[in-house]
């Protein structure tokens, strides 16, 4: 109990000569009206007495008063000390500006006057100002000057738009996230007033984009935060990224350029982002990018585009040159099993399917799908594989065979119920137990089933 009293004391007596020094120093200043003592003004002809004004004492026992309040987080005692600093050595410390901001927003905190509060901001945004004139970084005071003036005038949508627009084009790839994110919000709000184009949302969008990939590459500590605006960023621009306006403004670019690597993945990106993948450029500026730079993921996507388009020796071409491009085994899965789809439905390459079809069991063992391809394979092939009413069904046991050997692989509800259904469908192709005697065999027995298939299985009855 002693102890606190005892800081209680000691910190009241600090209070008291703190006041009274401070109000030593500057007995014989002159009043300032109500404004001057609440606002702060821009003085245009401030003379320079250089970096401690022409009273370096009075300016070096300011900043000790002021700092020590501020320290203390008495800012209300703050104010005048640091007043004094502000208006007469402006350039002594750059901290007088950052715990400016700060004491400015105290102020405005405690105003009921609407009037008042509003000057306050007029203040924060002049401090903005004298802080870039005596210490530079134009660019990130700027954003700050955005982001405070975003939180206290929100409806003055232009002059943010405006401000923040300055900070990104200085900044660069260095610009905050909340400063694209305040600038993408004003600009949308812009739009929809009609006082900005939509083009220019589409590349704002682009510019953000790519700085916060940027960021997110090369500032692992800032991945999060950058993450979380890009997330915000994808959610605004969504109603503006149909595929008419990202044509309109990449295709010009693309004619201009069509083998820039940078703006064929933009223009890429941007239009599978937005699901426009039968657009034109989009194939053009894939298969350039596929040209410039071969990978698995461009081969892969140019096939789903040749295959959706019906060209299938053209998708046949670039999923198999995608394949050898992955380096893991179990991405090449899906690749094999489309390519032995399209062997299937559109060649009748049944052996060329089921060869890529075993080969997707083998990048990935423990899924179903290829075996129920073989299934359905061999039952759709079963009448071409006979030349009588016994024959031409026993390729449906084989069917069977492979839609169980799915279920063991793969446990997955999907794959349980589609191969369960499957077999249904097959066992009613199997030959009667009078059909299986007529041609002198007995259920249980082996049986090979000839034609392409070349398989060994068990004789059943429906």
């Amino acid at each position: 109990m002693k102890t606190k009293t005892l800081l209680i004391s000691t910190f009241a007596v600090f209070t008291l000569l703190m006041t009274l020094s401070y109000n030593q120093l500057n007995a014989n200043d002159n009043a300032l009206n109500k404004f001057e003592k609440l606002g702060l003004y821009l003085d245009e002809h401030e003379q320079d007495y250089g970096k401690y004004g022409k009273d370096s004492a009075r300016c070096v026992r300011n900043l000790s008063i002021y700092i020590e309040y501020y320290r203390q987080r008495s800012l209300e005692h703050a104010v005048e000390p640091w007043r004094w600093v502000y208006h007469n050595c402006p350039g002594a410390r750059q901290n007088t500006f950052i715990h400016g901001a700060q004491i400015i927003k105290y102020l405005y905190s405690i105003e009921e006057d609407p009037q008042q509060r509003e000057a306050y901001v007029d203040s924060l945004m002049t401090l903005y100002d004298k802080r870039i004139k005596y210490f530079g970084r134009e660019g990130f005071v700027l954003g700050r000057k955005a982001a405070d003036l975003y939180t206290f005038q929100p409806n003055n949508v232009m002059e943010i738009y405006e401000i923040s627009e300055r900070s990104i084009s200085l900044e660069g790839k260095s610009s905050s996230a909340d400063v694209l994110l305040i600038h993408f919000h004003s600009l949308i709000s812009l739009v929809q007033a009609g006082l900005k184009e939509e083009y220019e949302v589409l590349e704002a969008y682009d510019r953000a984009m790519n700085i916060i990939d940027h960021v997110m590459e090369t500032e692992p500590d800032k991945r999060n935060q950058y993450e979380v605006t890009k997330g915000n960023l994808e959610q605004m621009f969504s109603p503006f990224a149909s595929c008419e306006n990202i044509v309109q403004l990449y295709q010009p670019r693309f004619e201009n350029n069509p083998n820039d690597p940078e703006l064929l993945q933009k223009i890429t990106e941007m239009l599978d982002n937005s699901d426009c993948h039968d657009e034109e450029l989009f194939y053009n500026a894939s298969l350039n990018l596929y040209n410039l730079a071969p990978n698995a993921e461009a081969a892969f996507m140019l096939g789903r585009m040749e295959q959706e388009n019906e060209n299938f020796d053209k998708a046949l071409k670039f999923f198999k040159e995608a394949i050898p491009l992955y380096e893991k085994e179990e991405d090449k899965f899906t690749p094999y099993l489309i390519i032995a789809d399209i062997l299937f439905r559109q060649f009748d390459r049944y052996s060329d399917a089921r060869r890529y079809a075993l080969k997707a069991a083998d990048a990935q063992p423990d899924n179903g799908r290829p075996f129920l391809l073989i299934g359905e394979m061999y039952g759709a092939t079963a009448r071409q594989c006979g030349d009588n009413e016994f024959t031409e069904r026993v390729a449906h046991w084989a069917a069977v065979d492979k839609f169980k050997q799915a279920k063991r692989v793969d446990d997955s509800a999907s794959i349980q119920e589609r191969a369960d259904s499957m077999i249904d469908t097959h066992k009613r192709h199997f030959p009667t137990r009078e059909n299986i005697f007529f041609y002198g065999f007995e259920e249980g027995e082996t049986y090979t089933v000839e034609c392409w298939i070349n398989e060994r299985t068990i004789i059943r009855a429906r």
